[in-house]
């Protein structure tokens, strides 16, 4: 008796722990108050394109939306055009943005970040590359996440949202821009 108890026990916690684990988004990034460290992207389309540079480094403390991705699709145009506008919006708050495509083949995806800039005529937010799919090590991007977005202000990180491959969407967007107005207040 006491095996076919301690056994069922064990199921009804493993399928608990499955569950848990399959609502939960993926763990990536830097997480809430740790700071954002220095690293080097190659600017395709910003301000300093065609050079290597750290825009952490250049933007300093100011309130700012990094999205680190493996993908660029759709979903991912909507929120880097909502953070264009807004960035041009708030620039009395002094709110910056880029996106970092984490990739393993720039010369192919250097046209692909071309296009999006064109096609969402982005004015305010830098698309970069970094060199190889892993990220920067500090920054922590899980190999389980398509894309990770990081809200930091006076280089400390205040949001995180991550997602795993196929999981952003419309929803995604509309929770980064709510937490958007934690770091431009």
């Amino acid at each position: 008796m006491n095996k076919l108890l301690a056994a069922s026990l064990a199921l009804a916690v493993t399928a608990t722990t499955a569950v848990g684990f399959a609502a939960d988004e993926v763990k990536s990034g830097l997480q809430p108050q740790e700071k954002a460290g220095f690293f080097l992207v190659k600017d395709v389309t910003g301000p300093n394109k065609d050079k290597s540079l750290c825009y952490r480094c250049k933007f300093g403390g100011r309130p700012v939306a990094a999205i680190f991705t493996r993908e660029i699709n759709d979903e991912l145009a909507g929120l880097v055009k909502k953070l264009d506008d807004a960035v041009d919006k708030n620039k009395e708050k002094q709110l910056q943005s880029f996106v970092i495509l984490l990739t393993n083949d720039p010369d192919a995806d250097e046209k692909k970040l071309e296009a999006l800039a064109k096609k969402h005529e982005l004015k305010s937010v830098p698309l970069t590359m970094f060199d190889g799919v892993t990220g920067p090590e500090t920054y922590k991007i899980s190999k389980d996440a398509e894309t990770t977005v990081l809200l930091w202000k006076g280089l400390t990180v205040q949001s995180n949202h991550a997602y795993a491959k196929g999981k952003f969407n419309k929803d995604s967007t509309a929770a980064v821009m709510k937490d958007l107005d934690k770091i431009i207040q």
